[in-house]
């Protein structure tokens, strides 16, 4: 088929890896604008188009699709189908009627629960048992297009949100072969969405990074393992501020918020139950084990966390 790709971030990445494997004319590649990183703010192109590159594929990274001259530029490639991997932007309603084999999109969850921008993050946040991926056609709304295929997943009772991403993409790609191939051969169709079961995955903040150690130690365990990579939960341990990264839930019971050496590992009491800190990293440090962190800083048994 010809087909124009439209991704940016790692999880694309396997989907345009699959649809350069089945051989399909990829008349362009679409991914959002270089952005500046590091301490020089150097210009750092996103990962879809490192890929593109390599296989020398034309990309292009328009500011918006709502430029008339851009959605003309569409048109022209005349794409049989448009395939949609966490572009990062959502397409108008002239691009949506481009491609008469449609949109197709790769979603990070099992809709219609978890529409939106981080449906991996929030999954894990929730304490959801599985989750999975979805393809659909596209539609006006965010999320809101028929649905085509889905592939469920069990997620780790301490797997985190960044290890969880690593493998849905792969997923994705597998899937977006699937739906690829059953669409070439004419008899795919899709299935609208229950709109009264909808949940919504709204983008990450930086403000979700506190903890309250009143809620139970499972909670809080969810929120530590949603909110990596980023923005990690966080604490102040001894006036040291600190990302919390993983942890386990154990028995116990104290004051919430209270601190513990135990037998060389680092516990901190919540309202119910409590955690066994077991990788950490301080603002100008190394990722550690909590054992490891606590050979190096001495911590009042007890001390109430700020």
């Amino acid at each position: 088929m010809r087909i124009i790709f439209m991704g940016t971030p790692d999880f694309a990445v396997p989907s345009l890896q699959a649809v350069i494997d089945r051989g399909d004319e990829i008349c362009a590649v679409f991914t959002q604008p270089d952005k500046p990183k590091g301490r020089g703010h150097k210009l750092q192109p996103p990962p879809v188009k490192e890929l593109a590159l390599q296989h020398g594929l034309p990309v292009l990274q328009p500011a918006s699709l709502r430029d008339e001259d851009v959605q003309k530029t569409i048109a022209d490639l005349k794409p049989e189908a448009i395939v949609v991997v966490a572009y990062g932007k959502l397409l108008p309603p002239s691009v949506l009627a481009v491609p008469p084999l449609g949109c197709i999109n790769v979603h990070g969850s099992l809709l219609p629960k978890y529409r939106g921008a981080a449906p991996i993050q929030w999954a894990v946040l929730n304490g959801e048992k599985s989750t999975g991926v979805t393809t659909m056609f596209m539609a006006k709304g965010m999320d809101t297009g028929d649905m085509l295929l889905k592939a469920e997943t069990d997620i780790g009772p301490e797997e985190t949100a960044g290890e969880l991403f690593d493998r849905m993409k792969l997923i994705g790609a597998e899937l977006l072969t699937d739906t690829l191939n059953q669409l070439e051969q004419g008899y795919l169709k899709g299935t609208p969405q229950d709109n009264s079961q909808a949940t919504l995955a709204p983008m990450l903040k930086k403000e979700m990074s506190a903890i309250d150690w009143s809620k139970p130690a499972r909670q809080i365990h969810d929120q530590i393992r949603g909110l990596n990579p980023w923005p990690c939960a966080a604490a102040t341990i001894d006036g040291r501020r600190v990302k919390l990264l993983a942890s386990q839930v154990v028995e116990g019971c104290n004051t919430p918020g209270t601190v513990h050496s135990i037998d060389g590992e680092l516990f901190i009491a919540c309202g119910q139950g409590m955690l066994k800190i077991t990788e950490l990293q301080a603002e100008t440090g190394k990722r550690m084990s909590g054992k490891n962190y606590l050979l190096g800083h001495t911590i009042k048994d007890g001390a109430l966390l700020e």
